[in-house]
């Protein structure tokens, strides 16, 4: 893989476009399997170096230089401190919400700039996306005001200001680590950013989701409200539900194809290793093989449901030690695969506060579940936790994946874009810093023909995945003979230069971004269509998807079995997977358009 310029797929762009839609998918995939997004090394390296000097080293000058802790690098003096466990949260949070650490640049679709976050959220006029602008007070509308502007600057403020601010003397603290020299952030300081975050996401989803609110807004809470100990103690808890429920996320059928693609996207690993994720990359089988299971439910699933229990009930100081390596371990594979979205900070901090938490503040020491000041917290605070995950489960129409701690399982909301010729061009037209992927590859440095072929790697990374086989499914019957004529996008691509963020949630670009940007483009009827699905239910086998024409609303819904997607190759040889379509919209109808026969007339057909 170069250094320099990227791995592209050895095909002639002009004679390769022209091939039918699931060859280039088959050839794609195969590519993939080997090569991944074939991004150049420097890419990589950038990365490692933001994560190591910017993010890392960053943190701990910040958190060691504004509390008196001693010198940076005297380790072993304050690894341990809460003050610094504290602040590097808030370090962390910062960087997320500014849109400098999770999906910033060219692994998130984020090519020329490589920033979205506050280039996006700082700019009135940009589209924003209430998450219940029809109960919520104050909320309605999709367009960010100069009052939008001020609620986010405030919220960067408000975490800046209390991460430069000393620690202030803590009796809890006192009480329970006399050694402590660094105090506790104040209250008030971690309250403040937390409620100007719940505010910022009322009027916007897009933000709350960004500042990771499911992973560090409790610690805030806990922080705030909570005495030293009760703190400790309810941070263990969180940090237990967040893998476990992980865990949980991934009994289904989704996740053991997500670690052959994961894996070939590592750069440092040998061919032979990505290809010994397949069946057969040689003989045209891309399923997983039985390597690729066993990292997913042994190494992955088993060891999140098993170890983060040890860590919680157990006193003995080697096993705790074990557990926490293994934990680490599993961030830091995580990390070597420079995923999509490339949550690489969000691992390196759980490193840390593994370490802090299970291995600084033992159960023997008083910091054990049991050892709570009063004793209805320990059911309250698993209560809360719990509330998210749980309905996200049930109903994941109703919570994004990120609260359901649903990280990495494959069972996500998707969707794929499908654009009439010319007709993508039109969404340059919206106000955004960023234009659409294909042109930023361009101003990267890409040869216009390279970076057509590396968008479709995009459509092919998703077919990889259950639920893209699914979507190309329905795209294809749904197009019919025009299906090989429309321009395919990744939707979380696509969304993140719209609204400048996208961790692979498509609740973030549902029916509302589509309505957002039809009332500003304009697109004329089968311009842009667009197929979106709904994350399984934890209790059901199918996936709920529709089919949305930007310019007629939604047109189509209906299920299919996830089973069925699993059991496909990405290239679909066997043609679409079957889907049950609940409703047609009764006066546009491309399949009675098309003369196609139906089983039921527009409720319940298969096809």
């Amino acid at each position: 893989m170069p250094f320099l310029t990227p791995t592209v797929p050895p095909y002639a762009p002009q004679e390769f476009m022209a091939r039918p839609r699931a060859e280039r998918i088959r050839l794609l995939t195969a590519f993939w399997a080997e090569n991944g997004f074939g991004t150049p090394r420097m890419v990589h390296t950038i990365y490692i170096v933001k994560l190591v000097l910017f993010y890392a080293l960053g943190g701990v000058l910040a958190a060691t230089l504004t509390s008196h802790v001693g010198s940076p690098l005297d380790i072993a003096g304050w690894w341990d401190e809460p003050v610094v466990y504290q602040k590097l949260v808030l370090w962390t949070v910062l960087l997320e919400l500014f849109g400098l650490a999770g999906t910033w640049g060219p692994l998130a679709g984020h090519f020329k700039p490589m920033t979205g976050g506050a280039a996006y959220w700082l700019r009135p006029g940009t589209i924003r996306l209430p998450p219940w602008p029809g109960k919520v007070p104050f909320t309605r509308g999709d367009r960010r005001t100069g009052f939008d502007v001020l609620l986010y600057a405030a919220a960067l403020g408000s975490l800046a200001l209390a991460l430069v601010l000393p620690g202030v003397h803590s009796a809890a603290l006192t009480a329970a680590r006399p050694e402590a020299t660094g105090g506790l952030v104040r209250p008030a300081l971690m309250a403040l950013p937390l409620v100007l975050i719940v505010l910022c996401g009322l009027r916007d989803k897009v933000l709350l989701l960004a500042a990771r609110g499911e992973q560090y807004l409790p610690i805030m809470l806990f922080s705030a409200t909570l005495p030293f100990t009760d703190l400790v103690i309810a941070a263990k808890l969180l940090i237990v539900v967040v893998m476990v429920g992980a865990a949980v996320s991934k009994f289904g059928k989704h996740f053991v194809n997500v670690i052959p693609p994961m894996v070939s996207n590592a750069p440092w690993r040998p061919k032979s290793v990505k290809r010994a994720h397949y069946r057969s990359v040689g003989g045209g089988d891309l399923k997983p093989s039985r390597l690729s299971w066993f990292m997913a439910h042994i190494l992955g699933t088993t060891a999140e449901l098993v170890v983060p229990p040890v860590l919680l009930f157990s006193t003995d100081r080697e096993l705790t030690l074990v557990a926490v390596a293994c934990m680490v371990a599993l961030h830091l594979f995580i990390v070597s695969t420079f995923p999509l979205a490339v949550p690489l900070e969000w691992n390196i901090l759980f490193c840390y506060i593994y370490l802090f938490l299970f291995v600084g503040h033992p159960i023997g020491e008083g910091y054990g579940v049991l050892d709570f000041s009063q004793p209805w917290m320990l059911p309250a605070i698993i209560a809360g936790l719990l509330f998210f995950p749980v309905l996200g489960n049930l109903r994941p129409d109703l919570v994004s994946f990120l609260p359901s701690m649903r990280q990495y399982a494959g069972n996500w909301a998707s969707a794929t874009w499908a654009f009439a010729p010319g007709a993508e061009a039109k969404l340059n037209r919206l106000k955004k810093p960023a234009k659409n992927q294909i042109d930023q590859l361009v101003a990267f440095g890409y040869e216009p023909d390279v970076a057509t072929m590396t968008m479709e790697l995009a459509m092919a990374w998703r077919a990889m995945h259950s639920q893209g086989r699914g979507l190309l499914s329905t795209l294809q019957r749904y197009l019919g003979d025009t299906y090989e004529s429309y321009t395919l996008r990744e939707a979380e691509f696509g969304c993140n230069t719209v609204v400048g963020w996208n961790f692979g949630d498509g609740h973030l670009h549902d029916d509302q971004l589509i309505e957002a940007i039809q009332k500003r483009v304009g697109f004329a009827p089968g311009e842009f269509v667009i197929v979106w699905v709904e994350s399984q239910p934890i209790h059901k086998k199918t996936q709920e998807y529709f089919v949305m024409d930007a310019a007629l609303g939604i047109v189509e819904r209906g299920t299919w079995l996830v089973g069925d997607c699993v059991e496909q190759q990405p290239w679909l040889p066997n043609g679409p997977i079957p889907s049950n379509v609940t409703w047609r919209h009764p006066e546009y109808h491309p399949a009675a358009r098309r003369r196609e026969p139906e089983t039921a007339a527009g409720t319940g057909a298969t096809s």
